[in-house]
């Protein structure tokens, strides 16, 4: 399958407003978004959350996430998911104050040296987000950088690992149409674009 360059067409899609960049990169029928800015200002089908794996909320983005949803989705993770959900999982909920359909509950891995299956964790996490976008009929998904903030994965190795997995399930599967990463920050969003443009097609 083929995709657009991810140099060339980086470099076309980047806004000149620097508060706020963009990248995308085709891949068959399936795009994938780099932006800058804040998750809960997506407009999709599904937002992923960065969750723990109690689904008790917490701080970042996870935190941010329910703020903006409001305490529908605590009190529905609560009755659906008493037990929580393991590390590299996610699960679904309906999306509360959000401007989106669904809450994809994704429970990254804690970073502890890289020696303790965080790479396969990680791709696990972003994969079966996707499935279940496939699931539930999402033909867009936003996604935060899983496990870059309080669990300490190293950006540019978090790039890799996710941008790495999204492609190969978009290869795979040719949906959903749009998957879309939001960065906070210069930095993130420098990392992963790095990532982006050096993939092979």
């Amino acid at each position: 399958m083929s995709a657009v360059s991810p140099q060339s067409q980086g470099a076309a899609a980047r806004g000149t407003n620097q508060r706020k960049q963009i990248m995308l990169v085709q891949f068959g029928k399936c795009r994938l978004e780099l932006v800058e800015g804040d998750v809960t200002d997506q407009q999709v089908d599904a937002i992923v959350n960065a969750a723990n794996d109690q689904l008790a909320g917490g701080g970042g983005v996870d935190g941010a996430i329910h703020r903006a949803g409001g305490p529908a989705l605590m009190e529905e993770t609560r009755r659906r998911y008493p037990d929580g959900c393991p590390t590299g999982d996610a699960v679904a909920t309906t999306a509360g104050n959000l401007n989106a359909k669904y809450v994809f509950h994704a429970v990254g891995p804690v970073w502890r040296g890289g020696q303790h299956g965080e790479a396969e964790l990680l791709r696990s996490a972003y994969r079966r987000c996707l499935e279940l976008a496939v699931e539930h009929n999402c033909a867009t998904i936003a996604f935060p950088a899983i496990s870059t903030g309080v669990y300490g994965y190293p950006t540019d190795r978090a790039a890799e690992e996710s941008l790495n997995a999204v492609r190969e399930f978009l290869t795979e599967r040719e949906q959903p149409e749009l998957t879309r990463f939001v960065l906070f920050g210069e930095g993130a969003f420098g990392a992963f674009a790095r990532v982006l443009e050096g993939m092979s097609v």
